[in-house]
């Protein structure tokens, strides 16, 4: 167990969050600039959040709620839970903690100057290597847990497309098998898979996608949007056809299904962050639980809309209450008439204030602003806040945007 940290580091840290809150992002690009000259360190990331400055936006948020929360570091323990499980998907170990050390301490010397002082980046390093000690343990539990699962494994284990299913105009379905034929780990409704992929004038890419089946002992499932310009999901629509193999380590993340389940579950997504619910309801409704299910969902059109027919396949016994709305596209008559409600426009916080189930346990995945519009009603409702689960797609920590 790390020691913890004393009274005058703690100090330190405190006295930093002015010059976190008015150079944390330029600290953190210099970080990342020095740990990803290194190309075997640079092949752990995944690029795109880098080019959009999404990661090193991240980090710096996750770095001022560190020095903020201090004396209070239990505040940030689904923090620290989701970074583990992110970095035990894209299989960082122990060895590369120290890259990251230097590259930090180097960045906050360069951005700081003068008020860098040897006290402060001394400060630092305790608190780094505190934090990385935490992680460390963690990561090894968790590792250690995919080890033993029956059918688990650690690093990456070869793949095969067993199929792939047009599920929308913009959304495909790739179903995958163990190359080795052997059983998989039987992952929780709402993980995700990571995968290594090595892209033709593009070197290697990490990448993590919801799985969307339930859960089994068989195969995993993961639908991937086509993002116009995206290097990953346009090669994956392109290239990858039945047989191909991709490289996948064990499933993880903390996005799950709460146990026992909840009497009463919303599932409640917009775009391609209906992923994860589609595990959770295929768990739900073939696992002999008795929960109350709402599904609601937000897409562009019924051309948009994935895994429609399945959810109203769900709808018309009565088994899932399901809401789709539509926000470029008015939904038809024949849809309308549908045993799931179709709605013109997009799912507003008016209209959630309006469905709130106080009893519910919330399950929300999609774009930013969407959830943060979404969290902020449940949390001004007053639902505690173990029945406000969401996942943030993108950058790791994003869950801090959200007070």
């Amino acid at each position: 167990m790390a020691a913890p940290l004393d009274d005058k580091t703690r100090s330190i840290l405190k006295a930093c969050v002015p010059a976190l809150e008015a150079h944390g992002l330029a600290i953190t690009t210099e970080m990342y600039r020095r740990l990803l000259a290194n190309p075997e360190i640079r092949d752990l990331f995944n690029m795109s959040h880098q080019n959009d400055g999404a990661q090193p936006k991240a980090l710096a948020l996750a770095v001022l709620a560190y020095a903020r929360n201090i004396d209070n570091l239990g505040a940030l323990g689904g923090m620290v839970e989701r970074i583990a499980e992110k970095h035990v998907g894209l299989n960082i170990l122990p060895e590369h903690y120290p890259y990251v050390a230097d590259a930090l301490l180097g960045a906050i010397a360069h951005v700081l100057g003068e008020a860098a002082t040897p006290e402060i980046v001394d400060a630092w390093g305790k608190a780094y290597w505190f934090l990385a000690d935490i992680l460390i343990g963690r990561e090894e539990q968790i590792y250690a847990a995919h080890a033993t699962a029956p059918g688990g494994w650690t690093g990456w284990r070869a793949f095969t497309v067993r199929t792939r299913t047009q599920e929308s105009e913009t959304v495909t379905s790739f179903e995958l098998v163990p190359a080795d034929g052997k059983p998989i780990m039987r992952h929780q409704p709402g993980q995700y898979l990571s995968f290594r992929l090595d892209i033709p004038g593009h070197g290697t890419q990490r990448r993590n996608y919801s799985i969307s089946s339930a859960p089994g002992s068989d195969a995993y499932r993961i639908s991937v949007r086509r993002v116009p310009g995206g290097i990953v999901s346009e090669w994956l629509h392109d290239s990858m056809q039945d047989g191909a193999s991709l490289l996948v380590s064990a499933p993880a993340g903390d996005f799950t299904l709460t146990e026992p389940t909840p009497a009463s579950v919303v599932l409640l997504s917009a775009g391609v962050g209906l992923t994860p619910m589609i595990s959770m309801l295929g768990a739900l409704t073939t696992g002999g639980h008795a929960a109350s299910i709402r599904y609601i969902h937000g897409t562009r059109s019924a051309r948009t809309e994935a895994f429609g027919a399945y959810i109203r396949t769900l709808s018309a016994p009565g088994r899932v209450r399901g809401d789709v709305f539509y926000s470029r596209q008015a939904p038809s008559e024949g849809e309308r008439a549908a045993a799931m409600a179709c709605h013109a426009g997009r799912i507003t916080p008016e209209w959630l204030k309006g469905q709130l189930d106080r009893d519910a346990t919330y399950y929300i995945c999609g774009p930013a602003d969407f959830m943060r519009d979404m969290v902020a009603v449940l949390q001004e409702a007053g639902l505690a806040k173990e029945q406000v689960r969401y996942e943030f797609f993108g950058s790791a920590d994003k869950e801090i945007l959200v007070t």
